[in-house]
């Protein structure tokens, strides 16, 4: 079993070290010291198993197994509160609290072994995602792959949102970028007094908008600093003069 750990503490990247001497059935691959770093290393080696801090530089643990298609099996190491520990017990394999014992090493260790035994050490990582994307790092920004590297977006950066089958195009100044995700996350996540869905398939950074034009029955268009033109149905009208105060 290949593994990799992803820890910007050298300390806990040496204590899981340690540890793991003690199951020689797991081959260490690789040590990343943040998210950029465990996204190459993954794409590399392609492990059973890695060791994931949550609260990183550059990018978070949420952000970066987002930006992985088929996540290997996830061992959390954090000290993040508890509210996130429930969730790692339903879609991760376990987690350790910082700082942690060898025994409750051990422990995590022995519960994946039999999890691989029974075939499901790689949960489904996707709805634990979208909840944990409500913490406030995933709320000031929206991290994307592109051409390999990785590129972060602040959200005052974007322009709007448009629905494109099984992703969201991010529409920024620098361009359109394809998210992994749906227009009812972006909609649950982002500053309801920022952003509103304006139609089913758009959502729209109000501070961007110049005016808002009839169009069609009792559609309108609103028009964007850029140019752009995004569509406005009839209820999202009555949402956008809500918010604008009109």
């Amino acid at each position: 079993m290949k593994a990799i750990i992803i820890d910007d503490e050298p300390l806990a990247r040496s204590i899981i070290k340690e540890y793991l001497q003690y199951y020689p059935q797991i081959a260490l691959q690789a040590e990343c010291g943040d998210g950029f770093e465990g996204v190459k290393a993954i794409q590399q080696f392609q492990p059973d198993l890695i060791f994931l801090d949550i609260q990183m530089p550059k990018i978070n643990g949420f952000e970066m197994l987002e930006l992985i298609e088929l996540p290997p099996a996830v061992i959390f190491t954090t000290a993040f509160d508890e509210y996130a520990i429930k969730a790692f017990e339903s879609h991760a394999v376990d987690y350790l609290l910082k700082p942690f014992s060898r025994e409750r090493f051990d422990k995590a260790i022995n519960k994946l072994l039999l999890l691989e035994k029974s075939g499901t050490a790689k949960p489904n990582l996707s709805p634990f995602l979208d909840s944990a994307a409500r913490t406030p790092a995933e709320q000031q920004r929206v991290v994307v792959r592109l051409s390999g590297k990785i590129k972060i977006i602040p959200v005052d950066d974007i322009h709007f949102l448009e629905a494109a089958d099984d992703y969201v195009k991010v529409h920024t100044k620098e361009g359109s970028f394809l998210k992994n995700k749906t227009m009812g996350h972006f909609e649950s996540v982002l500053k309801t007094d920022q952003f509103v869905r304006t139609h089913r398939s758009y959502m729209v950074n109000i501070s961007e908008i110049t005016r808002i034009d009839p169009y069609e029955k009792e559609n309108h268009l609103a028009i964007l600093r850029s140019g752009s033109r995004v569509p406005v149905s009839k209820s999202g009208y009555v949402k956008l003069k809500s918010v604008l105060g009109l």
